[in-house]
This record gives structure tokens, sequence and C-alpha cells, in this order.
């Protein structure tokens, strides 16, 4: 068995209670509702679904308190044999707005692989906005085994002209042991990757661009995933509906 069946990476990175168009439930609560597809599941440096596309949906319920709660899911494709067609991210969060300009999101996941339950694992998420830039990470100790992996992040975020969004984002993935391995011999536990998205609303859609890359090399891809065409450079176009 492959690592990419023991250790898959969830992808979302940005807050789920962040759509602007959430359902008033009362003064109190709200609900937000998105569906999306996507020409890639492809999240921090790697493919989820073979480089094939992705339909991709999440409920979250917010409280005025800043607490929220949510389902998120996607397919995704492992390949080899897995039996797992589908990822399912229950996450429990608190966001704090503490200014304008400066806000933390704190969020706890679990993540579950139908048919595949030795998959499922959980992990905890901060981060912290401000003026534009943010920096961050996701933490687990439930990789199997004796596994611990962190992805941290550093990122900026602004508006161009023409209401059109810019997400720079460079990301750092580490493994408590080595995981990739290359053809000379050699081994690493962690990796970088990068991701150069766009975005704008047109139509009452929400469309993305995304340009995505690691610095793995098509061996060391190939020995975590089985796979050397998943961790390299691709164009990721989405678009997506907010209820």
């Amino acid at each position: 068995m492959n690592h990419a069946l023991k250790l898959c990476m969830a992808g979302m990175l940005l807050a789920p209670w962040s759509a602007s168009q959430a359902i008033t439930l009362n003064d109190d609560f709200s609900l937000d509702l998105n569906i999306g597809a996507y020409s890639d599941y492809h999240s921090r440096g790697m493919s989820q679904t073979q480089n094939d596309p992705a339909i991709q949906g999440s409920a979250t319920l917010s409280h005025s308190s800043g607490l929220y709660a949510g389902v998120w899911s996607s397919n995704v494709d492992f390949g080899y044999g897995s039996k797992t067609r589908q990822e399912i991210d229950y996450y429990l969060g608190y966001y704090w707005q503490a200014t304008d300009d400066i806000a933390l999101d704190v969020t706890y996941y679990e993540y579950e692989y139908p048919k595949e339950g030795g998959l499922n694992y959980s992990e905890s998420f901060a981060k912290l906005s401000a003026y534009g830039g943010y920096v961050g990470g996701y933490y687990s100790d439930d990789m199997g085994g004796d596994q611990s992996y962190l992805y941290s992040f550093v990122g900026y975020e602004t508006s161009l002209p023409m209401d059109v969004g810019l997400d720079l984002r460079y990301g750092w993935v580490d493994f408590k042991d080595d995981t990739f391995f290359d053809d000379n011999g050699s081994a690493r536990d962690s990796f970088n990757e990068w991701q150069v998205s766009l975005s704008k609303t047109l139509v009452s859609l929400d469309w993305s661009l995304a340009y995505v890359d690691s610095d793995l090399s098509d061996e060391e891809c190939a020995s975590y995933n089985g796979f050397d065409d998943v961790c390299g450079a691709n164009l990721v176009l989405g678009v997506s509906k907010t209820f």
C-alpha cells in the first residue's frame, strides 16, 4: 500500500464561513451552502483525483459569537484499488475578528474516507490574517503509527483592478520521518509547494484560476503516491456558487 492511501491530505485553506452570501436564519445564526466544480482537486502540492475533475460542496452553520461548524466533501481517486471515492470533512472552529484588518481562525477537522476507514485522521488548524498577509498551519499526530505531520504556509491576498482577487501562497509540508525517496537513494521528510490564484465573481458565479506546483521530483512523487504526474505544475480552473 503506498503512502498516498495512508496519508491523504485535505484541501480547505479558506475558511468555509467566509462567504458573504450566507443565509440568515435569525439574529445569531447563519447558514452557508456552497457547491463547486474544479478541473482538479489539488491540495498541498498534490492532486487528490489523479489530475481529474472534482465536484465539491460544503454546508456551514455560523454563530454571531464566531463559532462555526460544518461539513465539506469532494470526490477523490487514489488509485491502486482504493475503494473510497469520497472525502468527507467535519469541522468545528472559531473565528475572531480583532479589527477590520486583523483576524484569527482556529479549527478542528475530522477527515473520513468511506470504505477506507484506515485513511481517516484528524487535524488542528490556525490562521492569522493581517492587512492582506496571512500565516498558518495544519498539524496532525494521527497519520497512522507514530507518524506526525505539519503543513505550514504564508501568503498574501489582495484585490486587483476590475475586482479580480489575487492570492499568493507558499507552503511547507513536513513529516516526522523520511517519506519521499529519489532513484539515487536519497530521502527527505519535507517538501515545498506554492500557488498563485486569481478569482472573480461573474454572472453570479465565483470563478478561479490557480497555478500550482511543488519541488518534488517525479521519482519522489511516485515513491509517495505511486504516480509521478500528480505533484508537478498544473493549472486548476474552478467555478462555484454560494447560496
